[in-house]
Formats: structure tokens, sequence, C-alpha cells
């Protein structure tokens, strides 16, 4: 053990506290040395009144080198010795015993768990231990028949060297800590770090999946998840690798995962990365979450292949508006689904508090600049506090930007000062907006600083929903607390009349962003309904943001995953938005690499692309939808289906088409999908029936999945950054969307003017476009060609990394429809069960 030793920092921590410590008093020190993660081992050298089961019971049976805690005897005594400590005076003990010969060894004395212990030990070590205490009659005739005696206690008792039987060895043992006993607990300290260190490698699942029982008619979504119970997600992290100190429980059935888990797996390869993408959908949606949950309960629970989901979190917009929820349908969801869809752990409520939080200083601080001199808010900004004048930490970040290299607040000079504390926001120039995670259409367009303490500063801003916030795309591109603080340092907010950006950092609010996100950082870990597991982080909207979930989950999974596991995660809407954000946004900002894409259809979408009429939700479906119409399907094929496999094909993908089956397409319809992709250059195409069985419907698509993955993929990007933001812009339209050409406002061309000369212009381009099309024209559906994408305005999110030009008419607030979903939820009061959600 003797090169471990100079590996342990802080290793052995002995409690020794005088008699008058009170109970409370050890068990807080204990509590305080458990957490400790440079104690390896804790000796409680404490009076036999203070080590009482509170306190014994307390020590985390890891560190309990003296082997005493109730745990820690219970293990011993069934045998069960891979996590126990061997008290350190009977490990002395057993070593004396072994050096002779004799078998019967008799114990005498010792009726607490010491003795006991000593029993158990000595039996495991093939010798017959007797027992005898002191007031025994036939003491004296038991000593002189043992090989070996071992006296414990009554360290007064006086045995009279006759009764022993010649030759037999006599060891007392002492209840202080004796001086060679001190090796011992050295031994056991060493077992407890290479224990620690053995855990901080990756450790093999050992996952227990949950057996589905599908029922036919399907179900309701809340029914099907609620008749399944999920297992505790501490049992589930267990199974997955994951230490109980990277967990942060949220209730039974979620929980937060630290990102400290990167830094203890960084020497493990990565999982295989999976896509799914999808065809243009309809305003039903098509079913690519459904897919992705789905085809990992396939690859874990049937095919015994690690996986993990990563899965955006659902706005409350769609579940109360037309959607409904995203925690995916029938036998193939994220269980609790009313947890997955309301409010989870509050990310989105963080965002929302943070967004609000900028929007709140941009006005304050254009107030206070209006009414007040140089002098006046350089007083207010930075206060005399008991005398003494200082700049805060972000103040000094802002002198550094500004070139004023100095810390005294005295030492600045009157032009210093006013440059220092102008921003001079331009009210007609401030890009930021406020937000709130429910469709309200009526706050789109709203006046502020209509009260009269406002001094007339009145202004047009507007409402945007919560998901599509900067926040919310820099929450799902950083790779670390660091880097998303830097960020939301970065993000622009306004311009300033001489023309300069305004920054969060320029406002001061940078570090308390920070801290309001400090813990929607971190990935929420939950269960599919067949027990594998989930990531559920970030929820960007596709088509006004880059519509992924977030870089951290994924890294996090495909550590967790192993070599040669999987990681699914989807990308919003069809494949021309979502999936090409995944792979020019997200693929730059992870350094992440996909091996596989998986591309979403379904028979009613292929015939809406192929000429049918067109859909709405909560309608009934037109005749075309429902019965057999090989035709309709047949075109959109040769049309969406096509140009969205040939989209996967511009980045070097190979695409495995998931076709998502409904109970009114038919075996013909189905067999002419899978046959037309496969001419259209997909690797495979199968039909998928998760929704209605759960993993075993995906089966096929796992095996596809599986072998498309172990083939050798030529990822490329779309284009280079150094491209000027025109052309990048064009390369999109042109090559995923099949535009003949662009058409830029004024406007546009002013604001790719203007971001050029404050050098964004090598930042990747996010457009903002329907979902509905490949064009801009929500109507134009299957693959339109020979159009002119008009682009009326560019906008940038610095923080988050991209330039994003607006395409026609898109709205970052939704509205609520004629019937909302809301109007099908509700609460029982007596047993808090929640109807409705689907």
């Amino acid at each position: 053990f003797s090169s471990l030793y100079s590996q342990i920092e802080l290793n052995i921590t002995q409690i020794c506290l005088a008699k008058e410590c009170s109970e409370d008093e050890i068990v807080e020190e204990l509590l305080r040395l458990n957490e400790d993660p440079k104690v390896h081992g804790i000796y409680l050298h404490l009076p036999p009144a203070s080590l009482t089961s509170r306190v014994l019971n307390t020590l985390k049976p890891e560190k309990d080198i003296d082997g005493i805690s109730d745990l820690n005897m219970g293990r011993l005594v069934r045998g069960d010795l891979s996590k126990v400590f061997v008290p350190p005076r009977a490990s002395a003990v057993l070593d004396l015993l072994e050096k002779h010969e004799g078998k019967t060894i008799l114990l005498v004395g010792g009726e607490g768990s010491f003795g006991l212990t000593l029993q158990c030990l000595i039996e495991k070590n093939g010798m017959v231990a007797l027992k005898s205490n002191w007031n025994s009659k036939s003491l004296q005739r038991q000593l002189m028949e043992a090989d070996a005696v071992v006296l414990l206690g009554a360290e007064d008792m006086d045995v009279p060297p006759t009764w022993f039987r010649p030759g037999a060895v006599v060891i007392r043992c002492e209840p202080t800590l004796a001086t060679g006993i001190v090796e011992y607990i050295m031994i056991n300290v060493v077992h407890s770090y290479s224990r620690w260190l053995q855990e901080q490698q990756y450790q093999p699942w050992h996952l227990r999946t949950l057996k589905l029982q599908p029922l036919m008619p399907v179900p309701s979504d809340i029914e099907i998840s609620r008749a399944q119970k999920p297992k505790p997600v501490d049992q589930l992290a267990e199974q997955i690798g994951l230490l109980p100190e990277e967990l942060e429980a949220y209730g039974r059935s979620k929980a937060k995962v630290q990102l400290s888990l990167l830094n203890r797996l960084h020497a493990q390869p990565d999982g295989k990365y999976v896509l799914v993408a999808g065809i243009t959908p309809t305003p039903l949606g098509e079913g690519k979450s459904t897919v992705t949950i789905g085809l990992v309960q396939a690859l874990s629970a049937h095919l015994k292949l690690n996986s993990f989901a990563c899965l955006r979190q659902p706005s409350q917009g769609p579940t109360f508006g037309v959607k409904g929820g995203a925690a995916g349908g029938g036998y193939a969801q994220v269980i609790p689904m009313e947890e997955f869809n309301l409010h989870l752990t509050g990310d989105i409520h963080a965002i929302t508090a943070a967004n609000n939080l900028v929007a709140a200083a941009i006005d304050a601080r254009i107030l206070h600049e209006s009414t007040q001199s140089d002098k006046a808010l350089f007083s207010r900004l930075v206060p005399s506090v008991s005398g003494v004048r200082k700049f805060s930490p972000i103040q000094i970040s802002r002198l550094r930007r500004l070139g004023i290299n100095k810390t005294e607040p005295a030492s600045l000079t009157p032009q210093e000062v006013h440059t220092f504390v102008r921003l001079d926001l331009d009210p007609s120039k401030i890009t930021w907006q406020r937000v709130v995670d429910t469709n309200d259409r009526f706050l789109r367009k709203i006046t502020v600083g209509q009260a009269s303490t406002e001094k007339g500063l009145i202004r047009e801003t507007g409402f945007d929903i919560a998901v599509a916030s900067e926040i919310m795309a820099i929450l799902a591109l950083a790779d670390s607390l660091e880097d998303m603080k830097n960020r939301l340092a970065r993000m622009v907010v306004g311009t300033s009349r001489s023309g300069q950006p305004v920054t969060a950092e320029d406002l001061g609010v940078s570090g308390a962003l920070a801290v309001l996100m400090k813990d929607a950082i971190k990935p929420t870990l939950m269960q599919t309904l067949e027990g594998t597991p989930v990531f559920v982080h970030a929820g960007p909207f596709a088509n006004i943001a880059h519509g992924n979930s977030s870089v951290l989950a994924d890294k996090l999974a495909l550590k967790l995953v192993g070599r040669d596991g999987f990681v699914v995660t989807e990308a919003g809407f069809g494949a021309d938005i979502g999936m090409e954000k995944f792979f020019n946004i997200k693929c730059r900002a992870s350094g992440l690499r996909p091996n596989v894409v998986v591309l979403v259809a379904t028979v009613r979408a292929l015939k809406m692309h192929g000429g049918g009429p067109n859909v709405s939700a909560g309608t009934p479906l037109p005749k075309e939808y429902i019965d057999e119409n090989v035709d309709l399907v047949a075109g959109g094929c040769y049309s969406n289906l096509r140009k969205q496999i040939q989209i996967a094909h511009l980045f070097g993908m190979p695409v495995v088409v998931a076709l998502n089956v409904f109970r009114t397409d038919t075996q013909a319809e189905i067999d002419l999908v899978c046959q037309i992709a496969k001419e259209c250059g997909a690797s495979d195409a199968v039909p998928c029936y998760h929704w209605a069985q759960g993993g075993r419907g995906s089966i096929e698509l796992a095996q596809a999945v599986n072998e498309a993955a172990n083939t050798p993929s030529n990822f490329q990007f779309l284009y280079h950054l150094e491209m000027p933001i025109v052309e990048k812009i064009r390369v999109i339209a042109q090559k995923v969307y099949g535009a003949e050409d662009i058409e830029l406002s004024p406007e546009a061309k002013a604001k790719i003017d203007y971001y050029n000369q404050q050098g964004y212009g090598s930042l990747p381009i996010c457009m903002a476009k329907t979902h509905l099309s490949l064009s801009h024209m929500p109507d134009k559906k299957g693959a339109p060609t020979g159009f002119v994408l008009p682009i009326r305005d560019v906008r940038a999110s610095i923080g988050a990394g991209f330039i994003y030009p607006l395409v026609g008419t898109m709205s970052t607030m939704p509205g609520l429809p004629t019937r909302p979903c809301f109007y099908d939820i509700d609460l029982d009061p007596v047993t808090e069960e929640i109807t409705g959600l689907f």
C-alpha cells in the first residue's frame, strides 16, 4: 500500500472530542467530514457513552474505517466483505492467531458488537470460536481446553497463568487505541481510498428495465404514464453509474445531475451519437419525440445496449395551446408525463426571471441616465460604503473594455466618468424584449413607461415566449458554467446613440444572471416507460432558434453510455430547420460529431406533401388521410422525403428512415414508403410500432440504427464560418430549402453591414423560418423550387453565438387557438390527479 500513501491528502480524521460535547455537535462534525472529498477515513475515538446509534449511523459507511456502523457490522456478519472494513483491532487479533496452528479459540467477555464481529471473522477463517463470560463457573476448564484465548474487556480481571493450557496463545484486547493498531487503521484508509478511486472510474451499467404490458385499444397517454410506476431516481442513477454526490433530487422521480461528472469521466470514450430529425411536419406533429423514446427503449430494454435519450423541456405555450405535451406518446413516453410537461425543475422559470431582469435593467438605466448628471450617476453607481468608494468586479471589467486601466474611483477624470456612467442606449434600437411562457398574442407589441413616475420615457416593445429568449439558446449551447456566464455577459441588448453595441455586462447584470441560471444549467434525469434513462434539458424552438436540447446533456450522456452505447437526441421540426441548425450551430459549439440521422416520416404527412388537403389541429382528418391512397404517398416520398434525405447527405450523414405507423396506415402504403426511401438514398427504412408496443415495436429500427452507426460517416459542415453573412444565408437557402436566390430588405442589408463592422461576421446562421414548408410559404408543400427567399430582417444573438435572419413573417410569440388544450386539463382536488394532458 505504500505507493498509495503519497496520493492521500488529509485522508484520515480522528474524532476525539471533549466529554462535554453534545451528541448534536458530534453529529454536525461527522456530517461535515462525510462531505469532505479529502477525507477518506474517519476514526471515532470517543467515550463509549458518546457512541450512540445516531452517531454511529451518521458516519458514512464508506469512511467508517473502524468498522463500527450498523451497516458495516451487518455486512460483515452476513459475510459480504466486498465493501466492509474489518475493525483494526479485529485484524490485529486475526493476524496473531494465524501465526499459530491452534484451531480452537476461546473469546472471554466482549458481549458487544466487537466480540460478535471477532467471532464471525474467526469462524470465516476456518477456526472454531467458543464464547465464555468472566463469571462463568466453567471458565477455568474452557481456558485449559482452548488453543488460543482472547480476553475482551474486564481489564482489571487477573487470570492465573495456571488456568491456561501450556503453549496456548493469550491475547488481551485493550479498548484504548494502541500504537500497533495504527497500521491497521491506515490499511483501512488505503482500502477506502482505493474504493473511492475505483468509484471515480466509469462503471458498467446494471440497468433494471421496467416491463410493459400494452393494452388494446391503446389508452390515453396520461393513463399509460400513470399505470407505470417509475423507479426512484436515485436507483436509476446508481444503475447507470452516477455517484450519489452527482445527483440533486427533485422529488422521487427526477433529479438534476452535477456537471462535475464531465471531469470525473473525461478520459472515458464517447458513445455513438444519433440525431432524430423529420420530414416537413403537419400542424399535428409527426412523432419525433415518440420515435426517439421508442428507439432508446428498444436499444436498452430489448437489445441490451446502453442508450440515453436527450430531449428538450416542453414550453407551457404548446402544452396549454395547440400541440399538447412533448413527453412522447402511447407506450413510448417519458414518465411521469405530468411532471415532464408541467414546470419540471423550473428551468424555464429561471430563464424567464433572468431575461426579465435584463429588461428591467435596460429601462431603469435609461430612466436614471436621462434624469441625473454624470456626478450623481457616478455617486450612485459607485456608492461610498463606510466612507470607502470601490468599483465592483463587473465595473472594473467595463472600465477595461473602455480602455480605462484604473481601479480607484477618485482617479477617474470627468471625461472618463462620463464614458463610464453613460451607456446612452438608443430607445429605438433596443433589441431585448420581455418573455412569458404562455401563448399570449396581445403581448406581441406593448407600450411601456406610461406611469407618471417614468418621466415620459414611453416606448414600444413586446414580449416573446420564454423559450425564444436568447438565454434559452445560451443554456442549450453552453458547455460549462463558466462558458454560460461568459455568453450571458456578451449578450447584446441594444445599441448606443453612437452606434456601439451595449451588452448585459455593460448593464452590470451578467453576474446576477449566472446566479439565476446556476441550477438550470444542470440537465434533469428522468426515465422512459421501460425504465431507461432520459436527460431533459433546454427547449429552444426550431423555427425561431436552433431547436435542440443542450450540449451539456449530450456530453454527459455520451460519457455515461460507454463506448458501445448510444445517445439519441432530437432536432425540432423538419430536417431543413432543426437538423441543419444541429449540424451548423450545435455541432460547432460542442465539437461533437454524429454517427447517423434517423429521419421520421408518417404516411399522413407524406400524403399532404403529395398533394393532399391541408389539415388542422382539433378538426377531423379528411378522408384522403384515412383511406388508402398510394399515389399521394408516392408523391410525398418523391418530393419532401427525398429532399430531406438529400439534406442529410449534404452533411455526409447516413440516414435511416423511421416510418411512424398510425392505425389508418395500410400495409401497401407502409411498404411503398420503405421502398422509395431506400431508392432515395436511405441506408434503411423501417416501420415503427412503438406507440402501441413500446420498445418492442422499434426493435427493427434499433437494429438498423446500430448497423448504420457502425459504418464510417463523412460528416462535414455546410459552410465555412469565414464566408460573408450574405453568402452563408444564400448557401442555406439554395442547398437546403431549394430556393433560386435570396432577397434582402434594405433593413436586412443595413443590419448585415452593422454586424460586419462590429466583428460578428464569422458567426453561424440560425434561420427563423416557418416549419410547415421547405420554403418561406407555409402552404407550399412537397419540395418547392424556383422561389426567392425574402430576408426581411437580420438580428444577432451574440451571447448564443449566431446571426438569425428573419424569413417572411415569423412570430416569436405564438397565440392561443379558439379552443386551446387547457379546456381538457383539470385537477381532482381530492386525489390531486391531473387529467386532460396528452
